[in-house]
């Protein structure tokens, strides 16, 4: 039995390519049972996030046609091949614990990622799409987190899209931002935490628009800002600052013609705008407009490269812990199979052997 992961993720293909694969919390069963069909997988737990779409399973035979899985959860033909990568084994064990502990992430050590892992292997587990192996890996890992969180300290400092977008802003606008009105589209865990993470660097007014109405008023009023309906939002936008999408909306909610639009009602003054979504909500043309300047997920990158030599001992510190513990699954995975197996023979064997009854009740 191979254990093994493939997927894409901000790493190895850009965000244009990653949002034709995204796969809404709602739809994860449907889609890994799909997968778990086509790939004529024993077990199987699909993880996607606005960084990454992982198929984490188990299979006899880990044949060159995994990759192609990845079609069949596509919107539109593409080549993916070149953007996929496939781990087996410990290795797919150890790249399992990278991504639970954030150390694969965007944001390095971020804490959100281990919420979307669990949430992922739920609705696996919930949908009976583990079994035995999936089941005692993802509960390690679950452990390893922990083990981590405890013994260094990877997770201080920014760990998260939402104070990524907060430290753009803040680079934006330095000491200014008190000053600038930010409107939110979005009222998600997402952008509650983009929200969280700009009242603690002091932004001044706050803007929560949601489908929901409900929704943006009860994230407005915790962070004392102002609810705007969703279909009024585009005129809200005229006496913004900083525009963020944050939802989960496969479609695109601002089209370059509006933002044309919007930047004629603004008289052309300089607008920020930072599209967190995946798939993304604002059209990219957009950026090509005097005064705009739009960033995506994968601009946020460079925010976090500045973070990584700081933490250089502790990195040693988790790889070291993820290379033990990894092993140390790898090898009770074996031996449980194995015991699996030799039970399977000397069931055969009393079978097969003449003169032996063997009676059930």
């Amino acid at each position: 039995m191979i254990f093994f992961v493939a997927g894409l993720s901000y790493k190895t293909a850009p965000v244009e390519l990653r949002e034709q694969l995204a796969v809404k919390p709602s739809q994860l069963a449907c889609c890994a049972r799909q997968l778990k069909l086509c790939g004529d997988l024993n077990e199987i737990v699909l993880l996607s996030t606005c960084n990454r779409v992982e198929i984490y399973g188990t299979t006899p035979h880990l044949a060159g046609h995994i990759s192609s899985l990845f079609e069949s959860l596509c919107h539109e033909p593409c080549d993916f091949h070149p953007h996929v990568y496939v781990h087996e084994n410990f290795k797919a064990v150890r790249h399992l614990l990278r991504v639970a502990t954030g150390l694969d992430s965007m944001a390095l050590g971020e804490t959100e990622i281990i919420g979307q892992v669990k949430n992922a292997y739920d609705i696996a587990r919930a949908a009976r799409l583990t079994s035995a192996v999936l089941n005692r890996i993802f509960q390690e890992s679950f452990r390893v987190v922990k083990e981590i969180r405890t013994r260094t300290g990877i997770g201080r400092g920014s760990t998260s899209v939402g104070s990524l977008v907060a430290g753009l802003a803040e680079k934006i606008f330095h000491a200014e931002l008190s000053k600038q009105s930010v409107i939110i589209i979005g009222a998600g865990k997402m952008g509650e935490a983009c929200l969280r993470h700009l009242a603690k660097k002091g932004a001044g007014t706050i803007l929560v628009s949601n489908r929901a109405f409900d929704h943006a008023v009860e994230l407005a009023r915790e962070f004392n800002g102002r609810a705007v309906r969703f279909e009024e939002s585009l005129a809200a936008m005229a006496g913004a600052d900083i525009v963020i999408t944050a939802t989960g909306c496969p479609e695109t909610l601002l089209h370059c013609a509006d933002v044309e639009k919007l930047m004629g009602m603004r008289r052309n003054r300089p607008l920020f705008l930072i599209d967190i979504s995946v798939p993304r909500n604002i059209e990219p043309a957009a950026q090509f407009l005097d005064n705009v300047f739009l960033y995506n997920i994968d601009d946020l990158e460079a925010l976090v490269r500045q973070n990584v030599h700081a933490r250089e001992q502790e990195l040693a510190v988790c790889h070291q812990i993820i290379a033990n513990r990894a092993v140390a699954l790898m090898d009770k995975v074996h031996l449980q199979y194995l015991r699996r197996d030799e039970t399977h023979l000397q069931s055969q064997i009393r079978w097969a052997t003449p003169g032996v009854a063997v009676f059930s009740s």
